[in-house]
This record gives C-alpha cells, sequence and structure tokens, in this order.
C-alpha cells in the first residue's frame, strides 16, 4: 500500500549482556558490527549511538574514495577499500551509488610533481592505477581546467588515479545498518556511554543512560568524539586534534566535471553530483574546536580559490554548507589498536578526513581483530606505541603542493 514502507533496520530493548559494544554509530562502527556477524558469527553485538547512525562524519564529507596517498602501510588498505564498493552494493542489496570516475590531484610547481612521481612509483609498486599527466593531459581529463599563465598558481601537471571515485555516504550508513540488523545486530541510537567498567585488567561493561551492559569487548569507534570517549572512560590520552572541516555545494549545472579535481596550493577539491551539484571542499580549520560551524571566510576561500583553476565556475551561486569534526592524529595515519588500556578494548579513530575512504575494509579487519584477539598485519602499523617510539608516519607529504604559497 502506498505510505507504508518498512524500515531498514530494527528498534530492539537493549540487553543486559552482548558479547561486543560498539561506541559510534557511523560508518567505521556499523561495518565492524556487520563483518562481526558475517564472517566471524559473532551476532550478540550493540552498537550504541547518542544521536543517530551517520550523525558524525559519517554524514558530514564529500563521499570521495581513492587509493592515491603516499606510504607503504596506508596504499593497501585504501586500494581494498575500493575493490569493496562493488562488492558490498551486491551483498547488501542496497545501492551504494559507487561511481569510480576518477581522482585528478593537480600540481602547481615541479617540486609538486617530484613529490607525484614519488606517488605514483608507490602507487604502480603495489599494482594501483596511478599516472603522472601534463598539463595538456590534465585539460583532457577535466577540459573545463584553465591551464594558462591566468591563474595565480598555473598547472605543472597532475596525478591521475582512474579508480578514485565517489560514493554516497548515507547509502553506505544505510545499507551497513540493514545488513547489521538482519544478521541480528543491535543498533541503539539516543543512546549515551557513560562509563565503561574493568575487572582484573579486562574491559567488563558498559553505562549507558539505558543500563548497564555486560560485555568482554568494547571498540571506539566514534570519530571526532573518540578522544574525549578515550579520555573520560579508558583513561587513555590520544594524539588527537580535533578540528572543523567545512564543504558547500553548488546550484545544479549542467554537467561539466565527470571527475574529482583537488588543488593542494588552492586547498580545494570540487566534484559534481548526479543532480548536477558541484561539490566543494577545503582543509581542516587550522584550531582545534569541537563545533561544527561554519564561516564566511571558507565560503569566501571556496569562491575565490576553485575559480581559479575553473573558472567556468564563476557566478555559480553557493546553496548549502556544512561542517564536520576531523580526528586528526599528527601523521595524517589512524589509531588502530588492541588490548589498550585493558584487554578487550579496542581503537579505531584518528582518521582524519580519511575514515569515509576506508571505513568497509576496516571494519572488516577491526572485526578479525576483535573476533581473534590477534592484530591483522595489515593494521599492525597503525599501533598507537608509534608515537611513544617516535615512528611517525609520512602520510602528510601526500597532501602538500610544495609550491610558492607553502
Amino acid at each position: 500500500m502506498f505510505g507504508l514502507h518498512k524500515r531498514l533496520w530494527a528498534a530492539r530493548p537493549v540487553k543486559s549482556s552482548y558479547d561486543a559494544v560498539i561506541i559510534g554509530g557511523g560508518l567505521h562502527g556499523l561495518a565492524t558490527a556487520y563483518f562481526l556477524a558475517r564472517d566471524h558469527n559473532i551476532t550478540n553485538v550493540a552498537v550504541i549511538e547518542k544521536r543517530f547512525i551517520g550523525f558524525g562524519g559519517s554524514g558530514r564529507n564529500t563521499a570521495i574514495v581513492r587509493a592515491n596517498q603516499r606510504t607503504q602501510e596506508n596504499l593497501p588498505l585504501y586500494k581494498e577499500a575500493l575493490d569493496l564498493w562493488p562488492e558490498l552494493t551486491r551483498e547488501l542489496d542496497f545501492n551504494l551509488m559507487f561511481h569510480n570516475c576518477g581522482n585528478l590531484n593537480l600540481a602547481h610547481s615541479e617540486a609538486a610533481l617530484k613529490a607525484m612521481r614519488l606517488q605514483v612509483a608507490s602507487a604502480q609498486f603495489l599494482g594501483i592505477d596511478s599516472r603522472l599527466l601534463d598539463p595538456k593531459e590534465c585539460k583532457e581529463v577535466v577540459p573545463a581546467l584553465d591551464i594558462s599563465g591566468r591563474p595565480r598558481y598555473p598547472i605543472t601537471g597532475g596525478m591521475y588515479h582512474p579508480p578514485g571515485g565517489i560514493v554516497r555516504h548515507d547509502a553506505v550508513v544505510w545499507g551497513l545498518a540493514k545488513g547489521c540488523s538482519r544478521r541480528g545486530v543491535h543498533i541503539h541510537q539516543g543512546t549515551e556511554v557513560t562509563g565503561i567498567g574493568f575487572e582484573k585488567g579486562k574491559v567488563a561493561w558498559v553505562d549507558t543512560d539505558r543500563g548497564k551492559i555486560r560485555t568482554p569487548r568494547v571498540l571506539n569507534a566514534a570519530g571526532g568524539y573518540s578522544a574525549g570517549i578515550a579520555s573520560r572512560l579508558m583513561g587513555l590520552r590520544l594524539p588527537i586534534s580535533v578540528l572543523t572541516i567545512q564543504a558547500m555545494v553548488t546550484q545544479p549545472l549542467k554537467p561539466l566535471l565527470h571527475h574529482v579535481v583537488s588543488s593542494g596550493a588552492y586547498h580545494c577539491y570540487a566534484n559534481q553530483t548526479l543532480k548536477g551539484e558541484i561539490v566543494t571542499g577545503a582543509h581542516m580549520d587550522p584550531w582545534p574546536n569541537f563545533t561544527t560551524q561554519t564561516t564566511a571566510a571558507y565560503i569566501k576561500h571556496q569562491a575565490e580559490f576553485v575559480t581559479e583553476f575553473l573558472p567556468c565556475l564563476k557566478g555559480a551561486k553557493f546553496m548549502r554548507i556544512w561542517g564536520g569534526l576531523a580526528d586528526m592524529t599528527p601523521d595524517m595515519a589512524p589509531i588502530i589498536d588492541g588490548h589498550v588500556p585493558a584487554e578487550g578494548c579496542f581503537l579505531d579513530c584518528g582518521w582524519g578526513y580519511f575514515g569515509f575512504k576506508s571505513s568497509t575494509v576496516t571494519g572488516r579487519y577491526m572485526a578479525r581483530y576483535m573476533a581473534t584477539g590477534e592484530c591483522p598485519e595489515i593494521l599492525q602499523p597503525f599501533a598507537l606505541k608509534r608515537f611513544q617510539e617516535h615512528r611517525l608516519m609520512g602520510e602528510t607529504a601526500a597532501l602538500v603542493d610544495y609550491s610558492a604559497n607553502n
């Protein structure tokens, strides 16, 4: 009948015990719960979300996916993530709207081109499709680009990554929630975790505003709120700064941008949605805060800089702007660890603005970690102890354009 529909996930009462409790109803938490049930038959799982699923960074991003990072630790994880999107679309029986339209990163100096050569070589060594382009080839990929000497920072080349693209972030949240619910996972929205209890060096329970839950496993996957939860409830101080990242969309336009295009020198990126809107974002605000407020300075920045290399967008109107929280570590790589500060406590946080791209595959490996107690090899480089041992990753270099403005 018209007007009737079935909920994608069921609302269930909070049980007094679960085999695993996941704090955070975003993509990392939902993916971990899904793969715990699918791959390890651990279905007695609770996803605890203070607001509603997808409230945080999962619903406040520009939905870009790619595997053009720099380091050998990061690249394999993101490559697997790209390969997983079509598989999940079929498996979840839900259109995630994955479109591997390709990603073009622009260079504006010889130094930037040298950095891109290293990135391309690293990617190709690991079997990832990535290519270095000259300015004319960049314009062949994105005809709207201005490759003349007019822009403040002329385009000297680019790095083209064909497997990259976009995925509908809300669809991934809904699809994973549907898959979790079908496999027996409980999703508790509007529920706050207020404490974590320990017995004999092991996690024993979780306190919530809906009662106490006994559990031997707890995962902190709360995105921008994960550092606060670790500090207040786990007694663990994490090297994470929480920064606001802003994005916006224009009015719908005729199709003109068929790839994701970004510029480190101008600190902005853009892609066009199926509705014709140009989605554009930039680097994070440079000061730590816990707000999702937007600023006029950011609108001015985007309007000035995105039209430098895409001048055809001059005159387009911005229609919406939003902000989200990015939990950024000093080396722009995540913290993935287990049994800290006690056995049964797991961390999946510190993703900054890379969390969406890696969410599903990280959830699959995190589920294995929680089920077996053994950290998968691909996750081992992201352990918290790297900061104590001064083994910071070199991922920051992947985001820097060594142009005249740096």
